[in-house]
């Protein structure tokens, strides 16, 4: 069985326990995926399946590279392609869909997306930098402050805390468990925060986890 989808990431809302507490939820289209290319052991030397996200609106212009890789499934050409492990043997061949009904309530997945982008920030910003004091005459706000000694090392060391592009990285949400899903819509309703933006892209792995604690 193949340990994963791609999906979209719709929103977020809240959800109420038995006990009335609130939670933040998020709600994921995982799915349907096509599987575009099986890959086993024998010939490309390790086992996965290579799925494509079918989306309502397909590629408009797609070349012959994109067109050959696709013959195979006998699919259209699709935008987002991911590989995910797989148990093997699998029953699962190029054309088949993989639904959001590999998951279960209960189930602890891993959501990796792509943060939001918030540009090229300063220390205090991106770092959370104190800075210096707001008083008049200070010349001192939101300046990083020392960078280096002059004498030696006589250079700024690697991986020093500076200004510079925040956001838009790769993340990974972890242990995220299933509270609902929508088998009719593909909808995965996940507890806690995912990262990106809505209409993100994500992948939703399964983990080596038991089942959540009620």
């Amino acid at each position: 069985m193949v340990e994963g989808l791609i999906g979209k990431k719709i929103g977020m809302s809240q959800s109420f326990d038995a006990e009335g507490n609130a939670w933040a939820i998020t709600v994921i289209q995982a799915g349907p995926c096509t599987v575009v290319q099986k890959k086993s052991k024998d010939k490309d030397g390790y086992v996965s399946l290579q799925l494509g996200l079918v989306e309502s609106r397909p590629v408009r212009k797609a070349n012959k590279p994109q067109t050959g890789h696709f013959l195979k499934s006998g699919g259209p050409v699709l935008r987002v392609l991911r590989e995910f492990s797989c148990t093997e043997p699998t029953d699962l061949k190029e054309g088949d869909q993989v639904l959001v009904d590999i998951f279960a309530v209960g189930d602890r997945v891993d959501v990796t997306g792509t943060s939001k982008g918030k540009g090229f920030q300063g220390v205090v910003r991106r770092h959370g930098f104190t800075g210096g004091k707001d008083t008049h005459g200070s010349m001192f706000h939101r300046r990083p402050g020392s960078i280096g000694a002059s004498s030696f090392p006589s250079r700024v060391t690697k991986g020093k805390r500076m200004a510079g592009q925040m956001g838009h990285d790769r993340v990974t949400a972890k242990r995220l468990t299933v509270v609902d899903l929508d088998k009719d819509n593909n909808l995965l309703v996940v507890k806690g925060a995912v990262p990106g933006p809505r209409g993100g892209y994500v992948l939703i792995r399964k983990g080596n986890f038991s089942k959540a604690s009620k």
